[in-house]
């Protein structure tokens, strides 16, 4: 889920998508996000500008919004709006030299190459100088995907839509639709209040735990590996018994205070473990009942047989389901196979070894990039893993017409992606460049 600054950081992040891309390709060109008649800023004379003119509930998500109330009409979870954006993109520049045209190409380009907004490019996003007043945005963590598409309109729709921007003329425009931004409501949902030291045939109505975020130690933007630490935050977290489950495992946590708790994953055995949306709840295990003094509980053949039998397990507290993103660690890449000769474009497969093992039914995808940063364009490349039929940490990816080089390498899956790692020594030739892991394809 998203705060406030979700529909900025989407446009800012779309604007600087495209400003690298059309810099490149028309000399001079800038992106801006003002409206068409410029009253709220200069049009570019070369260039794009990107203008958010109307927003609509997203149809697949628009009962997520729907609160969950208690009895007495407290709001027990937080409100969310899952909403879509539209831009009404527009060109500008000399028509003698096409440049109108050429930009439109570069965006349609540069937009259907990168459908999806991914976390690591709003980070990026939210880092960059520029957009200095997104520093507090958290649309990185948002679970569902953000992706931009290409609608198509009439004629009709399209002077509709400029003809709202009085005594402006038109200009070549195409309108693109972002989906899905989350937002989530600042009002935290809350429980009633339990009747104090109300006991009913020896029981105790305990405080329900309510896990609002779950993030690494060190910051809710950071990413969480198998080695992370834990950071799960809420209201009434601890209990006297405390069990955070995690997927089936359940594990002690360190408490810290009724406010937060900690895990280290690295408790839990990475073959354990899987990459993607995992689901976490914090438990607590409740006393067995006490029955009233000078009386025994009646209990009748069949049910004194179970109780030696099956070992009864204490009554339990749980509280909401709360996701976070488990990212995967590339450990090893080997080529196999590979043909073609020269300079012909090479075909082959790929292992690659994560830490994490991959279960059946993951979607896993291979990445590849072109590490010399010196090209003018490096070549890039997605291949999709086949579906596994038992669980394992190493999947072999077919690759093919890939060209001959040296390949940063990452995998994703289920949305999940590993990370590469960057060179932090000021002296090194590499300094803050990505420099593993590499597979050479020769």
């Amino acid at each position: 889920m998203s705060n406030h600054l979700a529909v900025a950081t989407a446009t800012a992040t779309l604007q600087r998508i495209l400003q690298r891309a059309v810099q490149r390709d028309v000399d001079g060109a800038r992106v801006t996000t003002v409206r068409p008649d410029g009253s709220s800023g200069s049009i570019p004379e070369t260039g794009v500008n990107l203008y958010l003119y109307h927003i609509k509930r997203n149809p697949a998500l628009t009962n997520q919004d729907t609160p969950n109330f208690q009895r007495r009409g407290d709001m027990t979870r937080r409100r969310q709006a899952a909403i879509d954006l539209f831009y009404v993109v527009s060109f500008y520049g000399n028509d003698g030299d096409l440049e109108p045209q050429r930009l439109l190409g570069s965006v349609v380009q540069t937009l259907e190459d990168q459908l999806v907004l991914g976390a690591d490019t709003i980070r990026a996003t939210i880092a960059d100088p520029t957009f200095a007043y997104l520093a507090d945005s958290d649309l990185a963590e948002q679970v569902e995907q953000i992706r931009s598409e290409f609608i198509s309109v009439s004629t009709d729709e399209l002077s509709k839509i400029w003809s709202v921007f009085f005594q402006t003329p038109y200009a070549l425009s195409l309108v693109y639709k972002v989906t899905v931004i989350i937002i989530e409501s600042d009002v935290a949902g809350r429980s009633a209040l339990p009747v104090r030291d109300r006991v009913l045939g020896g029981t105790v109505f305990p405080k329900q735990p309510v896990v609002s975020a779950v993030a690494a130690v060190g910051g809710k933007n950071q990413p969480i590996f198998s080695t992370s630490i834990l950071s799960i935050r809420g209201q009434h977290l601890s209990g006297v018994l405390t069990r955070v489950r995690i997927g089936q495992l359940e594990l002690t946590p360190q408490v810290l205070n009724t406010g937060e708790l900690r895990v280290p994953l690295s408790q839990i055995p990475p073959s354990q473990l899987r990459a993607g949306v995992q689901s976490l709840q914090v438990i607590h295990l409740q006393a067995p009942p006490v029955p009233p003094r000078g009386r025994r509980p009646r209990r009748t053949t069949r049910t004194a047989t179970l109780s030696r039998n099956t070992p009864a397990r204490p009554p339990q507290v749980e509280s909401n389901v709360a996701p976070f993103v488990l990212r995967p660690t590339v450990e090893s890449v080997e080529v196999e196979n590979l043909e073609g000769f020269d300079d012909e474009p090479r075909s082959g497969m790929l292992t690659v070894t994560a830490n994490l093992a991959i279960a059946p039914g993951q979607r896993v995808v291979l990445m590849l990039n072109e590490a010399d940063p010196s090209g003018d364009n490096p070549a890039g490349y997605l291949f999709a893993g086949p579906t596994l039929r038992e669980t394992a940490t190493a999947v072999t990816i077919p690759i093919r017409d890939v060209k001959p080089g040296e390949y940063l390498v990452r995998i994703s899956i289920d949305g999940a992606e590993s990370l590469l790692e960057v060179d932090n020594n000021p002296e090194s030739s590499t300094f803050e460049q990505y420099i593993r892991p590499k597979v050479t394809i020769r």
